[in-house]
């Protein structure tokens, strides 16, 4: 993604896709059609590049779309979102316009932030190869200090995200109300990135979207896209269960002669692990069928029926304050100091300089107008 102009044209990627498979070609058939090498194809369609006009004219004869069709001019200065709904929860275009006026809304805190991180970690080639991606989760662990086959605390990743320019915002949306775990804005104008985070998660759950959010973190080229939100998953399995894990998990595994004492060994590691089976399980499966080993031989539904009765009850909220709900005074100092995040001492000097109300707040944390006046005059104290 490139932020040197605010205009930019990009490709309409899944039209493009879709064109292809309705005319039974590949995209080097595409490539020899237009005139031009395959990873030029590649790159048009991650957007990292845009074809000239004569290019473009071969390109929307060959697939027969018009041009609004085939193309649009966006504005790059727009905040870039991205997040995956819970499940089988739909993101639709609401959750997404949505998601962008909160980062529209954001944009006048960051002067409040003070100096932002410059020098940050990236990926600069992401791959899901499963050999690249255990490099990338290993080398991330090493950089943290923590050991190959650690249990891996999401504090330990807490630093990394205000090392990187990041600004985490946990909100508590409730656990059954709202669809998103983590909702990642990027401003790339402003060149900072907010995480709202859902408190209202299990902590197998949090340290999974926090690792997710971090692969997002280091790959800022992919944000915003379907290829970063597999990106972002592969890594974080990695990252929490990576191949020295595994290594000690599947003898243990291949030593056990029915399928329930398979998913009982799955679930002692990820108890161990503080992390989900499910997590466990793909990590597993990756591994086997990188090293060509025999793959687990499980029903799906059994391994989530264990999750759902052996999952803990405890939110993250509910392991971080006691009692609930917080007082706003609480709430803030945790975000401070357990999540090193300058988000509300940038609100405070903000609401204090302008003239500024309490919608304010529940806007960009998109919460109950009654917690935003709570969290308001606690600020304006």
């Amino acid at each position: 993604m490139h932020y040197n102009s605010p205009m930019q044209k990009i490709l309409h990627s899944d039209a493009v896709r879709n064109a292809l498979i309705k005319r039974g070609l590949t995209q080097k058939n595409l490539a020899s059609e237009v005139g031009v090498s395959a990873q030029a194809i590649t790159n048009w369609l991650k957007g990292k590049d845009f074809p000239r006009p004569s290019a473009l004219l071969k390109l929307a004869a060959t697939l027969q779309l018009s041009f609004e069709e085939l193309a649009s001019t966006t504005d790059t200065n727009q905040p870039i979102v991205s997040f995956r709904k819970k499940g089988a929860a739909i993101t639709t275009n609401a959750h997404i316009n949505k998601a962008k006026e909160i980062g529209v809304l954001l944009k006048p805190l960051v002067p409040y932030l003070g100096r932002q991180q410059t020098l940050r970690t990236l990926i600069t080639r992401p791959s899901t190869e499963y050999d690249k991606l255990q490099s990338a989760a290993l080398e991330t662990r090493r950089r943290l200090g923590i050991g190959e086959q650690a249990v891996l605390g999401y504090e330990s990743l807490i630093g990394e995200f205000r090392n990187s320019g990041a600004v985490l915002m946990p909100v508590m949306w409730g656990a059954k109300q709202r669809h998103e775990n983590a909702v990642h804005i990027r401003l790339p104008k402003e060149d900072v990135t907010f995480i709202l985070l859902n408190l209202d998660t299990r902590l197998e759950d949090f340290k999974f979207w926090m690792a997710h959010e971090l692969a997002h973190i280091y790959t800022p080229d992919l944000a915003g896209t379907e290829e970063g939100e597999d990106y972002a998953d592969a890594f974080a399995g990695a990252l929490l269960f990576p191949e020295p894990c595994v290594e000690a998990c599947y003898p243990a595994i291949s030593r056990k002669r029915n399928e329930q004492s398979v998913i009982k060994t799955l679930f002692n590691f990820a108890r161990e692990h503080f992390i989900s089976i499910n997590t466990i399980y793909r990590q597993v499966q990756d591994f086997a069928r990188a090293r060509q080993l025999p793959a687990l031989k499980i029903a799906e539904n059994e391994l989530h029926a264990t999750r759902n009765y052996f999952s803990g009850p405890l939110m993250i909220r509910e392991l971080l304050f006691a009692p609930l709900p917080p007082a706003p005074n609480v709430y803030i100092a945790a975000c401070k100091h357990q999540f090193q995040s300058d988000f509300f001492i940038a609100m405070k000097k903000m609401l204090r300089e302008r003239d500024t109300g309490p919608s304010y707040v529940q806007q960009i944390l998109d919460i109950s107008i009654h917690d935003a006046k709570s969290l308001y005059e606690e600020l304006r104290h």
